[in-house]
């Protein structure tokens, strides 16, 4: 659909109908109209974006993925750069600014006026994933001594410069946060009525410093559609949106993914990427693993007297590994998603051991009944070989289930991204472990 429309574009700008032009996106959302950018040739690309009416076309560039914003901008004028910066909240141009190389950066900037400068700077100081990085600095403040009409002409004032009229900030002489008041509170009370009286003590707020993915929760928990954001000294400096919340929950998201399987995050789309780009943040993890892995065939050697003895054992050992993967990264996956929600805390620890030992011990003597069962009447094996692999799945479930608790809450404690302990990392661990514990048992039980 979006390359029809685009060839349809193109070839109104062939023919100079650019009314029809203007009539067709009109009626479009700008990330739709993002999307006809996309492989558009360069001279239409800009054609295009100097057709659609300015406000729309600001609306637009924010859409865009960050290739297509720069090649616009090395094309725009000064002017035409001014226009399009102007139209934009500030909280989007930090995102763009955050993404584009230094002279891009320094072009924005210097085409920005004096104040929107100053708070880009201010805002850029902050720790990248912190909630001041993505704030805005655009919203309705009020006085609390002010009367319902004051408020009314505040927001008729400061309005259409501001992100959200939703909910309005109520702060005292020094710009501390005391209050809100949404815009259906201000409607229908009188007018004559102080702010103070009708404004809502009881606000939630977070600091600069917060965590960005911590906050991006709190909209979920508290069903926000903005926060308020404030310094050390509780004084009100910005607001977030719940259109920025959600876009840090899938930044987030897609990162622990990445991560979980073993590869180091990007934030470019897939195909943006180059074939380089994607082995430089495959291979780092995939040569851990390998080397990791290799602790497995040392065990393997060790044990190959048991092995040439009993050859039936090393039909097992994939199963045995798999297995105890499959349940380490069952409780991995889960505990991970628990500490990325906020569920669960290393002051959990305890509880969570108790509650995996539970589920591994059924999950252990489950797979173990139905192992033993199946080896002696399928797989013609001797009832020694069949305790050794039961017994060895039943552990090796129990020792998988602790790992895969266990280290993602000590990861998080230990200052890193409990994402990193998944599936492989997990599996990996286990693999050694089991074994270990297969070809001890088996040296218990057949004596070798």
């Amino acid at each position: 659909m979006a390359i029809q429309i685009q060839k349809d574009i193109i070839t109104l700008i062939d023919e100079k109908k650019y009314k029809e032009i203007i009539e067709t996106v009109n009626g479009m959302q700008p990330f739709d109209i993002a999307a006809l950018f996309e492989d558009m040739p360069e001279k239409y690309a800009l054609l295009l974006f100097r057709i659609i009416p300015k406000d729309l076309a600001a609306d637009t560039f924010i859409e865009m993925d960050t290739d297509q914003q720069e090649l616009l901008i090395s094309s725009f004028s000064d002017s035409e750069l001014q226009d399009v910066v102007n139209e934009i909240y500030i909280d989007d141009i930090v995102d763009i600014l955050e993404e584009m190389p230094a002279n891009v950066v320094k072009r924005i900037l210097k085409n920005s006026n004096t104040h929107t400068r100053t708070t880009i700077n201010e805002i850029l100081k902050y720790p990248q994933n912190s909630a001041g990085s993505i704030m805005t600095t655009e919203f309705i403040g009020l006085r609390s001594g002010m009367t319902i009409t004051d408020a009314i002409n505040q927001i008729r004032k400061k309005g259409m410069e501001s992100e959200t009229i939703d909910t309005c900030y109520v702060t005292d002489s020094v710009n501390h946060l005391i209050g809100i008041v949404t815009i259906k509170t201000i409607i229908l009370s009188g007018e004559d009525v102080k702010i103070s009286d009708v404004m809502d003590q009881n606000v939630i707020s977070v600091s600069t410093n917060d965590d960005r993915e911590e906050v991006a929760y709190l909209f979920l928990k508290y069903d926000l559609t903005v926060l308020p954001v404030v310094d050390k000294e509780s004084r009100l400096v910005g607001i977030i949106t719940v259109d920025d919340a959600i876009d840090v929950l899938q930044e987030e998201t897609t990162e622990d993914i990445v991560k979980m399987a073993a590869i180091t995050p990007t934030h470019k789309p897939y195909l943006k990427n180059s074939v380089f780009e994607i082995w430089k943040s495959r291979i780092p993890w995939l040569l851990f693993l390998m080397i990791s892995a290799t602790f497995t065939g040392m065990i393997i050697t060790r044990f190959e007297n048991a092995l040439k003895a009993y050859v039936a054992l090393t039909a097992y050992i994939p199963m045995l590994m798999d297995t105890g993967g499959n349940a380490g990264s069952q409780a991995s996956v889960t505990i991970i998603r628990g500490l990325s929600l906020d569920e669960l805390e290393f002051s959990d620890i305890f509880r969570i051991i108790w509650k995996e030992f539970g589920v591994a011990l059924l999950c252990g003597i489950s797979l173990a009944a139905v192992n033993f069962l199946k080896l002696l009447l399928f797989d013609d094996v001797g009832v020694s070989v069949a305790l050794i692999v039961s017994f060895t799945l039943a552990l090796t479930v129990l020792i998988a289930k602790f790992a895969g608790s266990t280290l993602p809450i000590a990861a998080k404690k230990a200052g890193f991204d409990p994402a990193v302990m998944a599936s492989p990392f997990i599996t990996t661990i286990v693999d050694a472990l089991s074994l270990l514990i297969y070809f001890k048992t088996a040296s218990i039980i057949l004596g070798i």
